[in-house]
């Protein structure tokens, strides 16, 4: 009988985290940017805002948390009434020359990226969101 590893967290953190996964998409935005501004915390490519919290420590009796979905597929589902916005917002985000991200945004729903994690999917969403876009997290 094989046993999967199981990690232990203490409650404090489990309670910070479930206060962190609760944000609302503009909190979370706002998080982000005191980290980066009050102590120079960016998130990388892979989310490494996250990697900090195994270092807070603590060992605890708290119940495993549920697998949560890690990496996210980026879908524009509408551009709304700023087209020119979002047009700029995927070009930046894909790298595509702006021709290829017109046909994008004007394909949707389009998928922007797939595999992202979640806290770049977030980002992203958030950016795309203030351009005037709708957009899915899948």
């Amino acid at each position: 009988m094989s046993e999967a590893a199981t990690l232990n967290f203490s409650a404090e953190i489990v309670e910070f985290a479930d206060k962190i996964a609760g944000l609302t998409l503009k909190q979370a935005k706002e998080l982000s940017d005191c980290l980066k501004e009050k102590y120079g915390i960016e998130p990388a490519a892979g989310g490494a805002v996250m990697m900090a919290g195994p270092m807070l420590g603590g060992a605890g009796g708290a119940a495993a948390p549920v697998a949560e979905k890690t990496e996210f597929d980026v879908v524009l589902t509408g551009f709304g009434d700023k087209k020119l916005n979002v047009v700029k917002v995927v070009k930046n985000i894909t790298g595509a020359s702006l021709m290829d991200a017109k046909k994008l945004v004007e394909g949707v729903p389009a998928t922007l990226k797939q595999g992202v994690p979640k806290a770049e999917a977030e980002k992203m969403k958030a950016e795309l969101e203030e351009a005037g876009a709708s957009i899915e997290l899948k």
